[in-house]
């Protein structure tokens, strides 16, 4: 039976949504910036000259990339052997449960709730709620923040007073950076498990456990970061395939994404090269039949984010490279699609995830264009490959 590794390449936009005015995003282009900067000689740290991704534009990356924004990316270019094509989304937001759940077939149907940029930023009741499932006088932060800045600002007092630092974003989120020692990992962990209904119930998509090591001015975020996010509202792909009686396996954040559901194994690291170690043993490992999904989330959390142009470049070379090996083991009918959940463009304004259109880019099923389709056909096309039953209002185009 044929196998498909569904690889969501996290932040990899490509620009032209439709909407994406309403986000204040119009004219962000995540892939096509970084091109432009690298060939301007503006991403010169740790690499230098134009961005090369000679594998994924061989299979239409740089096709997908004009089509969805009308942009001739420089360094891309290739006549595309594979199947390629670029993806919208319908779903009311730009963050990584929206993203992820539409690729496996499940629009979001709700609005989330999203916090003001306001200090404070939570409602008291809220806050009140924190201090008592964490036994504190009081919470810090308490704000729109990003994660090594907050840290940076509050660490002392958090080692004083044990009191959690909590910071959300532009994202239906709600986070709580500790530190793992002082206030304890297991600590931290149980005290996002323990407020993530109540947060789930006012529609917030993820409670993040953030947590770091180290003193004020030495400190590090530490791979134990945990997300509890509230549930999808129907079966997606990976529960399709689970209940089709197909081994499913879940790389990266994927199980926290979809919350263990239809999930069989969960495969984590601790950067995105443990990760693509482990694509690579499925690539050879997994049973006939099965479906593998996998999130590379640092192009995100580590240089879309933070604004770094030269590292996401780096980080897209990089993964281009892999991408080349894995190309060259892949079994006859296996399929594997590269795509992404949203943008984050690292030359836009501001800290925060930017409403893009995605690649879609195929390999193992031959040539052609799928031209711009949903973010829904993606699960549905990855259903139909699969031989197994698809819901949802998705169409296959492969």
């Amino acid at each position: 039976m044929p196998r498909a590794f569904l690889i969501v390449m996290d932040s990899v936009g490509c620009g032209g949504a439709p909407d994406a005015a309403a986000f204040g995003d119009a004219g962000a282009n995540t892939l096509g910036h970084i091109a432009q900067a690298c060939a301007a000689g503006k991403a010169e740290v740790g690499r230098s000259g134009p961005l090369r991704m000679p594998n994924l534009d061989g299979l239409g990356l740089g096709a997908a990339i004009h089509l969805a924004s009308g942009l001739n990316a420089p360094g891309f270019g290739a006549t595309p052997k594979g199947v390629w094509g670029a993806a919208t989304e319908v779903s009311k937001g730009k963050d990584t449960p929206s993203g992820h759940w539409e690729l496996a077939g499940v629009p979001v149907p709700w609005d989330w709730t999203y916090f003001p940029d306001t200090i404070p930023a939570f409602p008291p009741d809220l806050v009140a709620l924190v201090c008592k499932l964490a036994g504190t006088e009081g919470i810090l932060g308490n704000c729109h923040a990003s994660g090594v800045p907050i840290i940076e600002r509050h660490c002392a007092e958090h080692l004083r007073t044990g009191w959690p630092i909590c910071y959300t974003s532009a994202d239906s989120v709600f986070q709580i950076a500790a530190h793992e020692e002082a206030f304890g990992l297991d600590r931290l962990q149980k005290l996002c498990q323990d407020l993530a209904p109540h947060l789930h119930a006012m529609k917030v998509g993820r409670v993040i456990a953030r947590p770091f090591t180290g003193t004020p001015g030495n400190f590090r975020r530490t791979a134990n970061r945990h997300d509890y996010a509230i549930d999808p509202p129907a079966p997606t792909l990976l529960e399709w395939a689970a209940n089709a009686g197909r081994a499913t396996h879940a790389i990266g954040k994927i199980g926290d994404i979809f919350s263990m559901k239809g999930v069989g194994k969960l495969w984590k690291g601790k950067s995105d090269l443990d990760l693509f170690d482990h694509l690579d043993c499925l690539l050879g490992d997994a049973e006939d039949g099965s479906l593998t999904f996998a999130n590379f989330v640092e192009f995100d959390s580590l240089y879309g984010h933070p604004r770094d142009v030269a590292g996401y470049a780096r980080a897209l070379e990089w993964f281009d490279a892999c991408t080349g090996a894995f190309l060259a083991r892949m079994k006859p009918g296996d399929l594997a699609i590269f795509t992404a959940d949203h943008g984050n463009d690292p030359t836009w304004h501001g800290t925060e995830h930017t409403r893009e259109r995605v690649p879609v880019i195929c390999a193992g099923v031959g040539t052609g264009t799928v031209g711009l389709c949903a973010f829904v056909d993606v699960g549905t096309s990855v259903a139909a490959h699969l031989g197994i039953p698809a819901q949802g209002t998705g169409r296959s185009f492969l």
